[in-house]
C-alpha cells in the first residue's frame, strides 16, 4: 500500500455506517425550562460552587430529574438539606455515574488509626 497526502474516502462499505453514527452522536438536543436551570444553577453558586461547575452538574441533575420523572426543585428541597460536605459527596457521586469508569472523581479519608509501622517512617 503506498503512502498517500490525499484524505481518507470514508463513504466505502462499513465505514459509511460509522461516519454516519458519529455525524449524529453530538447532535442529541434536550430543552428543560429557563425557570429550572437558573434555580438550579443559582443554588450551586449559592452554595459556592464555581460558575462552569454549576452549569455541568445543573444539566447532569436535569437529565436525571427528567430519567426519574422527579421534579427538579423537589431535588433542590432534600439537597438543601445537606452540608457543604455532604452536598459536595452526592454531586461527586452523581457526576461519577455519568463519567467514565477510567475518570472517577474522588476523596481519600485518612485512617485515624496511628499502627506502630507509621510511627517508624521517617519523612
Amino acid at each position: 500500500m503506498a503512502s498517500s497526502n490525499l484524505p481518507i474516502d470514508l463513504n466505502i462499505g462499513s465505514s459509511a455506517s460509522l461516519k454516519q453514527f458519529f455525524d449524529r452522536f453530538y447532535n442529541h438536543q434536550v430543552t428543560f425550562p429557563a425557570a429550572q436551570i437558573d434555580a438550579v444553577t443559582g443554588f450551586f453558586l449559592k452554595k459556592g460552587f464555581d460558575e462552569s461547575s454549576s452549569k455541568s452538574i445543573t444539566i447532569i441533575l436535569l437529565n436525571q430529574a427528567k430519567i426519574d420523572n422527579v421534579s427538579v426543585f423537589q431535588l433542590i428541597d432534600s439537597l438543601n438539606k445537606l452540608t457543604s460536605i455532604q452536598l459536595s459527596q452526592v454531586v461527586g457521586q452523581v457526576i461519577n455515574a455519568y463519567r467514565e469508569n477510567t475518570s472517577l472523581l474522588g476523596y481519600r479519608i485518612a485512617p485515624l488509626v496511628d499502627t506502630y509501622e507509621t510511627r517508624n517512617i521517617l519523612v
